[in-house]
């Protein structure tokens, strides 16, 4: 027992080191974002960094590097699904439950159990009544007490008996639009990153199959591991048994897109100390759906004295770090939305040296702007037809015109 406690507070102290030795790193290099794989005078470390909350592996031997950044990635959605936000709060509120799911993820080194169905019967998931008891009994451990059936299945990602099944499905094409628009107003660069997003609530063991009407346009492709291969590789048609619940099918990226929904015209000019702004958006292609919640912001340029701008359709706030945001909402049909005025540069300064770079928001309900279209979704082994219900959505991503 001596032993084991020795190797215990041994690996205590390695694990405090490399601890270390990474936020060192990490603040020598603030100026940039630090590589996703860092190598030690000791060990190898992965890092995936979420919603504030930084996730690290190490080893001492060579592994393949996406093996280990996808399984961080699995740890970093599994506990968002445990606990929804996750924070530095969270995880201490909860910190046996975030080690006994670690515990059952990963043996001796190796990932285990990473399929949120198999873990949720392992590990109960936090709720107020089982904090009750644990307090009441004087029992801390949310551990099942015998072992799933789907851990036998050739299926583990679902349970072998589905609750409360409504004899539905739901479809929906989550995309985010990347693009930059240079000084001349010239489209450099626009691709459309996006995910399927399946909600499944059928009895049994289904079998689905999903088709596209167009996807010779789908690149960089991945899938959820329910997802069989050869179809896709043949055909280009997904053929899958569901998880129960809301799932990630498949992301993709769609390449070298032509144009966008919005423009957005930035004019800045400068003389005698002055900067003179004047910014324009309006519709370039109308997706035929209406586009909503219009964001455009840009970081002032550093040596302004003060700042004074106004906008004819909705808010502009200055922000303590120096972000102007300028709030449209949505573009009306009597004018385009547009900005302008003046920034006082600092004494002794005639003309501004560095121009900012606009940030552009919006979301589109309704469309996908790739022009993915799903063609059939076929459904199998079910004791009745069910519900399908098909969705689409378009929001900016890094979205930036130069000016």
């Amino acid at each position: 027992r001596e032993v084991m406690v020795e190797k215990q507070m041994t690996a205590h102290r390695v694990d405090r080191a490399i601890c270390g030795w990474f936020w060192e790193y990490v603040l020598a290099h603030a100026a940039g974002d630090p590589s996703k794989v860092v190598v030690s005078p000791t060990h190898y470390l992965f890092r995936v960094y979420r919603s504030g909350v930084t996730f690290l592996a190490c080893t001492q031997v060579e592994m393949p590097p996406l093996m280990a950044i996808e399984f961080l990635s699995r740890v970093a959605d599994v506990l968002t699904d445990y606990l929804g936000d996750i924070n530095e709060d969270t995880i201490k509120d909860n910190f046996v439950i975030v080690y006994q799911i670690l515990d059952e993820m990963m043996d001796n080194g190796f990932p285990l159990t990473t399929e949120p169905n198999i873990l949720k019967e392992l590990v109960a998931q936090p709720n107020m009544v089982s904090k009750m008891l644990n307090v009441m009994t004087g029992k801390s451990s949310t551990i099942g007490s015998k072992l799933p059936d789907a851990t036998a299945s050739f299926v583990p990602w679902r349970t072998t008996i589905v609750k409360d099944a409504s004899n539905e499905v739901y479809v929906n094409i989550v995309e985010e639009l990347d693009a930059c628009v240079n000084r001349e107003g010239v489209l450099v660069k626009c691709e459309a990153c996006g995910e399927i997003e399946v909600n499944s609530s059928l009895p049994g063991l289904p079998e689905l199959t999903l088709s596209f009407a167009n996807p010779t346009i789908i690149n960089d492709v991945r899938f959820h591991p329910c997802v069989r291969f050869r179809p896709w590789e043949s055909n280009q048609i997904l053929s899958f048994v569901p998880p129960d619940g809301q799932f990630k099918l498949m992301s993709y990226r769609v390449k070298k897109l032509k144009t966008t929904p919005i423009y957005v015209k930035p004019q800045l000019s400068s003389d005698s100390g002055n900067c003179r702004v004047h910014v324009m958006v309006g519709i370039r292609n109308d997706p035929g759906k209406p586009i909503d919640s219009i964001i455009v912001q840009f970081q002032l340029p550093p040596l302004i004295a003060s700042a004074d701008l106004t906008a004819n359709h909705g808010t502009v706030d200055i922000l303590a770090d120096q972000t102007c945001v300028w709030t449209i909402g949505h573009i009306p049909k009597d004018k385009a939305p547009s900005l302008s005025g003046n920034l006082r540069l600092e004494e002794g300064l005639a003309h501004l040296h560095a121009f900012p770079i606009f940030q552009v928001k919006f979301r589109i309900m309704g469309a996908a702007l790739s022009g993915l279209q799903i063609d059939k979704l076929d459904v199998k082994n079910t004791p009745s037809a069910p519900y399908k219900g098909f969705r689409a959505q378009t929001q900016a991503g890094r979205y930036e015109v130069r000016s």
